[in-house]
């Protein structure tokens, strides 16, 4: 059984950055997924930890940065220009298995944290 536990999120004006973490128990290739109320869950970005490749959605790209430290066994997401879509439940996955162009549908992840509340005011 992995644990994932984030941290990190709170209020913040747009503009305005913020660094989410997510520890873990094992290791695995690692995503972050985000739900606002009323809509589905969506994928963020996602990292495979043994080749370093990174994948993120093109609403996030050039402005948020997956990243993992292996010693510290933690994820990071570090969101910057933040917006006020950006607002939602900010989760962690982790998974077994990576596939290279798909990885950012749900179901591809086995574990789940409990996520943390990322609000951004206008």
């Amino acid at each position: 059984q992995v644990q994932l536990v984030e941290s990190g999120g709170g209020l913040v004006q747009a503009g305005d950055s913020l660094r989410l973490s997510c520890t873990f128990s094992r290791l695995y290739h690692m995503g972050w997924f985000r739900q606002a109320p009323g809509k589905e869950r969506e994928f963020v970005a996602a990292i495979n930890w043994s080749y370093g490749y990174k994948d993120y959605a093109d609403s996030v790209q050039g402005r948020f940065t997956i990243s993992i430290d292996t010693a510290k066994t933690t994820l990071y997401l570090q969101m910057n220009s933040l917006k006020p879509e950006d607002t939602a439940v900010y989760y962690c996955a982790a998974t077994h298995n990576w596939i290279t162009g798909n990885m950012s549908t749900p179901r591809r992840y086995t574990y789940w944290g409990q996520g943390t509340q990322v609000t951004i005011s206008s």
